[in-house]
């Protein structure tokens, strides 16, 4: 089915309903697990245990759901494993293994998929582990989708999403690594029975374009021994800096605030909380246990700019523009894997010109890229109708076909 057929209204409508459900911390049933905040299972230990990045600190078994009440067709587990921060030093990252209960009739070994989430928010009880077993995460639907074709996925929570403190949101090299250890973490539960040598891919739209996109552009330095077959990665942010220059200002403003807490996060050394006003404090502290949806629902910070909540033009300044950097894809930088890149042609969040820049980039360095842009006239609409697309680009990887790019 072509782009922009009526399936995309029909999951969009189905996707907008759960995001309200989610983002709005919609109660539980009584039965319902604890929210992270409330469940040792998200406290690391301390000291970390020794081991490699990727290694299952603890894990337990959990009951997967599409919606409240109506449970994935699939084994699953919570996981903590280890991990790597933007700053190279150890973490612990929780996720969730799923397995499907049916026999994987393709060919060869059952693939698995690092899914890579999009934005959820900064509060811990936003992340997928915790709301795919209340039924209540907005990106269960897609995440059913490849478990019903006979694949494992894998789902990160990232850095600090879950687990104490600040979610490190948009830092990419913290995003990437915990993608692929969570890759890494799904072989290394003896319970899933998939074996380490297993065809791999990585998938994600919006934070999760970038995740995947950087899991891509990491592997061969961070993962050389995974075998990813390729990268589904949409909607992404890969300028940091032009994706502020669109956000500042307008209806979403919330995501770039968001943002640049997630930078602070990373990198505690930036300038930062010193520069707040009083109205920056406040909106951050309010923002700060939510969910996406509840933000956008509450109208939080709706058409604000950077300047009416910090003394100084922070994102301009060398300290902030070398992180911003830091977290740039392309570059130079190139995956060696083929990635499967699209992008919504008037994507209202994230900015289609530094998305097509990145393809030209990567291009230039050499990657496989399969470009495609969308006539969607919205951001989330473009991940419904190019759901399908992805999925099918992954089947061919995984069948062994050989990827055509576009360069």
């Amino acid at each position: 089915m072509r782009p922009g057929k009526r399936r995309g209204p029909i999951l969009a409508a189905l996707v907008s309903a759960l995001l309200v459900a989610v983002s709005l911390n919609a109660p539980a049933a009584h039965s319902a697990p604890p929210p992270p905040q409330n469940d040792a299972f998200y406290k690391p230990p301390s000291p970390l245990p020794a081991g490699r990045p990727g290694d299952v600190i603890r894990h337990r078994p959990v009951t997967a759901q599409l919606a409240p009440g109506i449970a994935m067709n699939a084994h699953a587990w919570r996981v903590m494993y280890l991990s790597t921060d933007a700053k190279g030093q150890r973490n612990a990252v929780t996720g969730t293994v799923l397995v499907p209960k049916k026999a994987y009739t393709g060919p060869g070994r059952r693939p698995v998929v690092g899914y890579a989430i999009g934005t959820h928010g900064l509060g811990d009880q936003c992340a997928p582990s915790y709301g795919l077993t209340i039924g209540l995460d907005y990106e269960g639907l897609f995440i059913n989708s490849h478990l019903e074709k006979g694949w494992a996925v894998v789902v990160t929570d990232y850095e600090k999403l879950g687990t104490p403190g600040v979610h490190t949101y948009m830092v990419g090299r913290s995003q990437g690594h915990a993608v692929l250890d969570a890759l890494r973490a799904a072989t290394r539960l003896p319970e899933a029975g998939l074996p380490a040598g297993s065809p791999m891919g990585v998938t994600g739209y919006s934070q999760g374009g970038a995740s995947s996109a950087w899991a891509a552009q990491l592997k061969e330095s961070y993962a050389p021994e995974l075998s990813v077959k390729g990268a589904v990665a949409g909607g992404v942010p890969a300028d940091l800096t032009e994706v502020a220059e669109q956000l500042d200002g307008s209806l979403f403003f919330i995501l770039l605030g968001a943002a640049a807490v997630g930078l602070d996060s990373a990198y505690p050394e930036l300038p930062f909380d010193e520069h707040l006003n009083a109205e920056g404090r406040a909106l951050l502290q309010d923002a700060s246990d939510d969910c996406i949806g509840e933000a956008f629902a509450t109208g939080k910070g709706i058409f604000k700019k950077m300047s009416d909540f910090l003394d100084v033009d922070l994102m301009n300044t060398p300290a902030w523009q070398e992180k911003l950097r830091a977290n740039r894809l392309g570059g130079g930088a190139a995956p060696a894997v083929p990635v499967f890149q699209f992008h919504g042609v008037s994507d209202e969040m994230v900015a289609a010109p530094q998305a097509r820049t990145l393809r030209r980039e990567w291009c230039a360095a050499g990657a496989n890229v399969n470009w495609r842009e969308y006539p969607t006239p919205e951001h989330a609409l473009t991940m419904v109708a190019a759901a399908g697309d992805g999925q099918n680009w992954l089947a061919d990887r995984f069948a062994g076909k050989p990827a055509a790019g576009n360069c």
